[in-house]
């Protein structure tokens, strides 16, 4: 149906009913849309390049009808105000259909069925993490209404993408992903982003437990965030958006992220696109997977659950993990050998060294369906014109604290947490001696933090342990010493 030419890429639509036959252009060639994700350090929005999917018309409505009788893992949640992040551990999880998710969200509190026991007005549901190729392995046809071939990665479509359905107030806690950069399709509802940049990961407490791979959590709930017990949070930048209907959000390389479902229903679609690092990365999950399996199984044997992600399904013993290294580091070197790396160097974090003059402030949180806003950004290189435009929109950075929970989608006043001493945070390292000073005393303050809520300061747990071994900087050492020793 598409046809590409050097500029645009044209597709032709069939008017309704009395209507003529249109052009409709594509803002972005495939070739081009790849070169920006490739090359573009902020998260930013991409409008009008998904008009003609198939899977645009995906609600949940639709969806069940596809799905008809097959049953799914819902991730329940409460609705709740607390300083604490809602982790995957602490949910509880219901096997259901489509068809009986979207009754009980209609609020029939008197139902029967696998959501009998979850008060509608208490509780969200999200079928998250949800894999094209286990979900509709009999209809594999579907994985072509998804065509990530337009933003310049052919062949990539439904079988290697991710869907994702909830209801109000459904969300992921904040966490980094190890691997790749992820592209985000919206396609029923709206979603609330909250995105700090890699190099604010001191400021966001990161934790391995619960342990997932290729997820560093936050032990902030950043939109209502402890700030007694995390004071560094107010040095973090961050940067909100409203994804709607039709638009794709990029999220760089180890941006932190907070999604939260602000509609009654929510529809999405992403596919994480692999990148030149995560060799290198593989092998710090690989030894961060053997610390921490090592450490905790160790601490108590019977309950792996307190600790382990319930999509970790892989087994856990020494032996296992012995070889899931081992496995990651002869990858590497197979990469190695068929590419032009020649030496062994820290992977490139999104956006580390970014001047500020590049990080377009756009004052309009939520995107509009067009993305038609005036927009001016400029990188003080006239020799490098910029990408940002109406069909590629930046997203912005808050000067100011979110809505906490108390005033959000669940509050009942409506306003916004603000910081009580009205001052902006979160200026931008740039300086990488200034850069490592702050980490470093930012993480000795996270540790400091935990010992305050234990039973005398000097108690350290397993936990706590466990945070200094696999800090995502220590790992990244470690990965590049095994490698040199290896290569040597």
């Amino acid at each position: 149906m598409a046809a590409g030419s050097e500029a645009t890429t044209r597709v032709i639509l069939a008017a309704g009913a009395g209507g003529e036959e249109g052009e409709h252009v594509k803002p972005f060639t495939p070739e081009k849309a790849k070169e920006i994700i490739m090359s573009l350090q902020q998260p930013a929005i991409f409008c009008n390049m998904v008009f003609d999917w198939p899977a645009r018309h995906w609600n949940a409505k639709y969806l069940s009808e596809v799905l008809h009788g097959k049953r799914i893992r819902f991730r329940m949640g409460m609705k709740s105000m607390s300083t604490v992040p809602q982790f995957e551990t602490t949910c509880s999880y219901v096997e259901a259909t489509l068809e009986e998710f979207l009754t009980w969200n209609c609020d029939q509190s008197s139902i029967s069925g696998p959501f009998r026991d979850y008060d509608h007005s208490k509780f969200w549901a999200y079928a998250d993490y949800k894999y094209f190729v286990s979900l509709f392995e009999d209809k594999t046809d579907i994985f072509q209404d998804v065509k990530w071939s337009d933003f310049g990665f052919p062949g990539r479509n439904g079988q290697e993408s991710t869907l994702w359905i909830g209801s109000l107030g459904a969300h992921t806690p904040c966490h980094l992903d190890s691997y790749g950069c992820n592209l985000v399709f919206q396609v029923q509802g709206r979603k609330r982003w909250h995105l700090f940049p890699p190099e604010d990961t001191p400021f966001l407490y990161p934790t391995r437990i619960p342990y997932e791979e290729s997820s560093v959590f936050s032990k902030i709930s950043v939109v209502n965030p402890d700030l007694k017990r995390f004071p560094q949070f107010q040095k973090a930048q961050r940067h909100m958006v409203t994804l709607s209907p039709g638009q794709v959000l990029f999220v760089p390389r180890h941006w932190w992220h907070y999604v939260e479902s602000i509609d009654p229903v929510t529809v999405s679609i992403n596919s994480w696109i692999e990148l030149e690092e995560d060799h290198l990365a593989r092998v710090e999950e690989a030894i961060t997977r053997m610390l921490v399996c090592a450490l905790k199984t160790a601490e108590n044997p019977q309950n792996t659950r307190a600790w382990l992600n319930p999509t970790e399904v892989e087994e856990t013993s020494h032996a296992v993990n012995c070889c899931y290294l081992n496995a990651a580091v002869s990858a590497f070197f197979d990469h190695c050998r068929t590419s032009k790396v020649v030496e062994i160097q820290a992977p490139r974090t999104g956006g580390e060294c970014m001047k500020k003059e590049e990080l377009n402030v756009y004052s309009d949180m939520e995107v509009g369906q067009t993305g038609s806003q005036n927009l001016t950004t400029g990188t003080g290189k006239p020799e490098a014109a910029s990408p940002f435009g109406p069909d590629l929109v930046p997203v912005a950075q808050r000067s100011e604290e979110p809505p906490s929970e108390r005033g959000g989608i669940f509050g009942s006043d409506g306003k916004d947490f603000v910081d009580k001493d009205g001052e902006h945070f979160g200026k931008l390292h740039c300086a990488k001696r200034q850069q490592i000073m702050n980490s470093e005393k930012a993480i000795k303050e996270q540790i400091a933090s935990n010992a305050t809520t234990a039973p005398s300061q000097t108690f350290i747990s397993t936990d706590d342990l466990l945070d200094c071994l696999v800090n995502p900087q220590v790992t990244r050492i470690v990965a590049q010493l095994l490698i040199q020793g290896r290569s040597l």
